[in-house]
């Protein structure tokens, strides 16, 4: 795996851990739609790789399914898993310091940013 491709995993795991931790979602609005744009994955291969990294608290059935028909990336599945639980961590320090109802703003806008993006995006 080329570095720069290391280096960019370790920023979408992150900042998917990140935004977990601080709004309660990550997985689905982050990771799969960053290795589709940046690392040139499909989105089958997204979401199963995505789901993968899930696997210590839930998701398992799911991902024995993408796994059987070869939608899981594990190496790279490991890599945002490991730096997912920093981010989240960072997230929820983040989160914790800031009011509800700022945070409830902040979710709703970011919420509203990505669903635009899906509807009008090319």
């Amino acid at each position: 795996m080329p570095t720069s491709q290391l280096i960019i995993l370790l920023i979408i795991g992150l900042l998917g851990g990140i935004v977990s931790g601080s709004l309660g979602v990550g997985g689905g609005i982050i990771i799969v739609p960053a290795l589709v744009y940046f690392i040139g994955f499909n989105q089958h291969l997204a979401q199963g790789t995505s789901i993968a990294i899930l696997l210590p608290p839930t998701g398992i059935l799911a991902a024995m399914q993408y796994y059987k028909k070869g939608f899981i990336d594990i190496k790279v599945a490991i890599i945002l898993m490991t730096i997912f639980v920093v981010g989240a961590y960072l997230g929820s320090l983040i989160s914790l310091n800031i009011p509800a109802k700022t945070l409830k703003k902040v979710f709703g806008l970011f919420m509203l940013m990505i669903s635009l993006n899906m509807i009008f995006g090319k």
